[in-house]
């Protein structure tokens, strides 16, 4: 699809080269010399639309002064035909082009042609990628972190997509290990307290606690009284256990959808022991010399590999531990399933098993290329309302999960809100979140495109629709505010690539509030209804490019695009 930022700067390139070409050969400047620089955007448009640095980059080589060189060029440089309307040398060598009418026309063409489209790359990579986020312990409700990772991995996962990869979203189900044990053991507690007396069964010290466990040990209850109480208490735990996993991680889902984020897969834990893959893996360790023994536990010699310590395999129990099963289930990622790239969406507190996972990852014996693994850390979030952090919920009087925080925010504003920078600390202000005004940035956003949208039906009233590229002169929108918003529009494509290749979803965050603001400034300083004809159509195609991109844009946030408001 249409990259018309980077045909622009292609463009450049090609025009210098030529002129360059063409001055060697008259003797003006010195051949035989390769050109380099970068091609920019000015902060500032009045030094133009684009500059190169060409000239200062071979003022070394040719041994003259840069701007000798820039004027030496421009005397040669041939811009019919291209999009660009003049070019001009400034300050101590760069070249400056200004932007013509036909490159302002091909970004309203692409915008039209491309529709749904606009903004994905040219072609697929054929690069497999996945993305693996939220993953919450199924033993207990979703948090806040778990809702800011659910959106970060969402997004950025579509922001691939777009990008051209083949994208795979996917949930790590922990059903297996001591969590699972110990959620067994808390329902059984719960269930013997409602059968006994809850002075008459202890609780697990270290337990789950919340009201989650006890809804679960009631609905056990009403389903099978106190037939339960008498049973082998391995055999009752089992059963719980079989009941609860399967109840929480559908209510997962489906406070996940309500979220927007569905998964092609929710790839279960237990799956790896029942396979022997995890075995496997810790064999091929073991065969390898990776690892010792010490204390009767199987140790990896995880600073063999540059990590700052050694890692439990197996306990002296001969139950396999976490990291173990880790490797086993990256190493299905990318041997079973052939993966090209692995995304994992990890809180702050595990940024240091990261370094030190990845350098596990390296291991020869492993098959992995440990470049293809990458970690996006998110920071910590913060709940406030008025200045005061919020840690419970006003309904429940408990600490928020996603689905109180959805009974109070809407999905929309969550998912903006979360999409924030991953790597700083966010702070959510609850109060800002439901304003209807300027102030709140995804009202801000929606309200452009829903003002769009009422513009539009308006003149529809009138028998005036919105016209064909074709049947518009670009001419006519040729203020500074129109041609401002063009270059925003023209900017999506590029913010996608940026977004894919940084890993930073938040930049269309970003991108679509400066296109919001772009759209209320132009629409603000130019009239389109009343305006003369050519002028109103011509007004009229930008306005609806900007709707059709802010929709676009939102569609990757996964935040919905009014038309009304």
């Amino acid at each position: 699809m249409a990259n018309l930022i980077e045909k622009a700067k292609n463009q450049i390139d090609e025009i210098v080269r030529k002129a360059y070409a063409a001055a060697a050969l008259k003797g003006e400047l010195p051949g035989g010399a390769e050109l380099t620089g970068t091609v920019e955007i000015p902060k500032d448009s009045a030094l133009g639309d684009y500059a190169c640095s060409y000239a200062m980059a071979a003022a070394k080589t040719m041994k003259l002064p840069p701007r000798r060189i820039a004027e030496a060029l421009l005397k040669e440089m041939d811009l019919s035909g291209s999009y660009f309307a003049n070019a001009e040398a400034a300050g101590a060598g760069f070249i400056n082009f200004r932007l013509s009418d036909k490159w302002y026309a091909e970004v309203l063409a692409a915008v039209q042609a491309e529709g749904e489209d606009y903004g994905r790359a040219d072609k697929k990579t054929g690069e497999r990628v996945m993305v693996e986020f939220v993953s919450a312990n199924p033993t207990g409700p979703m948090t806040i972190g778990n809702a800011r990772g659910g959106v970060l991995g969402d997004s950025l996962a579509s922001v691939l997509d777009r990008a051209g990869c083949s994208v795979w979203r996917e949930f790590y189900v922990n059903d297996a290990g001591n969590q699972v044990e110990l959620f067994g053991r808390s329902i059984e507690a719960r269930y013997l307290q409602i059968v006994e007396g809850e002075d008459a069964v202890p609780f697990p010290e270290d337990g789950y606690h919340g009201e989650d466990i006890k809804e679960l040990a009631r609905m056990l209850y009403e389903k099978y009284g106190d037939s339960y109480a008498e049973k082998d208490g391995e055999e009752r735990r089992r059963a719980f256990v079989g009941f609860a996993l399967p109840y929480n991680i559908a209510l997962m889902k489906k406070h996940l959808e309500r979220y927007r984020i569905r998964f092609d897969s929710w790839f279960l834990e237990s799956e790896l022991h029942k396979s022997g893959y995890v075995e496997e893996t810790v064999r091929l360790l073991e065969e390898n010399g990776y690892t010792y023994e010490k204390d009767g536990a199987v140790w990896l010699r995880n600073t063999d590999f540059g990590a700052d310590k050694d890692e439990v395999l197996r306990r002296s129990n001969g139950f396999y531990t976490y990291y173990a099963v880790d490797i086993a289930y990256h190493r299905n990622k990318f041997i079973e399933r052939g993966f090209d790239r692995v995304i994992d969406i990890w809180g702050a507190d595990h940024h240091g098993h990261s370094i030190r996972f990845k350098a596990t990852m390296s291991a020869p014996a492993l098959g992995i290329d440990s470049s293809k693994l990458d970690f996006l850390i998110m920071q910590m979030v913060r709940l406030t309302r008025d200045g005061e952090t919020i840690k419970v919920s006003k309904r429940t009087g408990k600490a928020i999960t996603l689905n109180d925080l959805l009974d109070e925010i809407s999905v929309d504003a969550c998912r903006f809100f979360f999409n924030a920078r991953p790597d700083t600390h966010l702070e959510f202000d609850m109060g800002l979140a439901v304003r209807q005004d300027s102030e709140n940035p995804v009202y801000y956003v929606q309200y452009a495109h829903a003002r769009i949208c009422s513009l539009i039906a308006a003149l529809e009233a009138e028998g005036i629709t919105v016209p064909d590229c074709r049947d518009i002169d670009v001419s006519n929108i040729s203020t500074g505010f129109e041609q401002e918003l063009i270059k925003q529009i023209a900017l999506l494509p590029e913010e996608i690539r940026l977004a894919a290749r940084d890993y930073d979803p938040s930049r269309i965050n970003r991108y679509v509030i400066e296109l919001a603001a772009r759209f209320h400034r132009f629409y603000n300083a130019n009239r389109i209804k009343g305006e003369t004809p050519e002028v109103q159509s011509a007004r009229l195609k930008l306005a609806d490019a900007t709707r059709r991109v802010i929709a676009n844009s939102l569609n990757i946030l996964g935040v919905t695009a009014p038309e009304k408001m």
